[in-house]
């Protein structure tokens, strides 16, 4: 198949089943640019998912296109891009055109309350997938536990992690003489 559009209907697939944000595709993300396309590795995917999470605009968007990117070239990334967002703006047209007070129809709002509680689950399981790949030694476990008691107490912007995560590495590795 044409690589343009095997990006374009991969990422139409994937942003269109996405419920919940950047947070939620992930695992979908993984299974579909990792495991069956091979367009990426776990640790390449991770780096591109923690950059979207820093760079204006949504995660989804901006990791798309570094995958498209990656993959394809400048065209690819726009083609990743245009895949990722077609099925939100068809269906943000449709319900806009068609339902009023959409959210306020009863069986919209279980059906809601259902994909949240699906979305949870999705991002544990790739949490904890990735995990495996990701906390390689106490130190990167140490980082790991640290985010999660900051951001448990404090409310501080992923940006400003990321980048203390990246900062930490880099005194470690040059403490460790890597």
């Amino acid at each position: 198949m044409n690589k343009y559009l095997d990006l374009y209907l991969t990422f139409a697939r994937i942003g269109g089943l996405t419920f919940g944000g950047g947070y939620a595709m992930l695992p979908i993300l993984q299974k579909e640019v990792v495991d069956k396309k091979g367009w990426s590795t776990e640790s390449e995917l991770m780096d591109y998912y923690a950059i979207g999470q820093c760079t204006p605009g949504i995660i989804a968007v901006n990791t798309a296109t570094f995958v498209g990117e990656n993959t394809a070239g400048t065209m690819g990334g726009i083609i990743a891009t245009l895949g990722v967002v077609s099925p939100s703006i068809i269906i943000i047209g449709i319900i806009a055109a068609l339902v009023n007070n959409f959210m306020a129809i009863e069986l919209v709002q279980h059906a809601f309350n259902g994909i949240r509680v699906c979305v949870i689950v999705l991002m544990i399981n790739a949490v904890c997938k990735l995990s495996k790949t990701s906390i390689v030694d106490k130190f990167t476990l140490f980082i790991f536990i640290s985010i999660i008691i900051a951001t448990s107490i404090f409310d501080i912007s992923p940006m400003i992690l990321v980048f203390l995560a990246a900062i930490s590495g880099l005194i470690y590795s040059k403490a460790k003489g890597k």
